[in-house]
């Protein structure tokens, strides 16, 4: 039974590692494209269109207009 706790105590940081190994291994491609000034304004431009038509759809979809 104490090995059931051992194994739970270690939980928490294996939860956090594989989290932060998510996080490294999908941004990883993000990081290198902001190297090059060309990628980094297209991928500014994305984020930003992105991120107002989400804003829009949601507006219109709760009738915020």
């Amino acid at each position: 039974m104490s090995n059931f706790w051992v194994n739970l105590y270690k939980f928490p940081r294996f939860l956090i590692s594989v989290l932060i190994g998510f996080f490294l291994t999908t941004f990883q491609p993000i990081f290198k494209l902001l190297k090059n000034k060309k990628d980094r304004i297209l991928l500014t431009t994305v984020i930003i269109t992105i991120t107002v038509l989400c804003y829009r759809i949601i507006q219109i979809m709760t009738d915020n207009i």
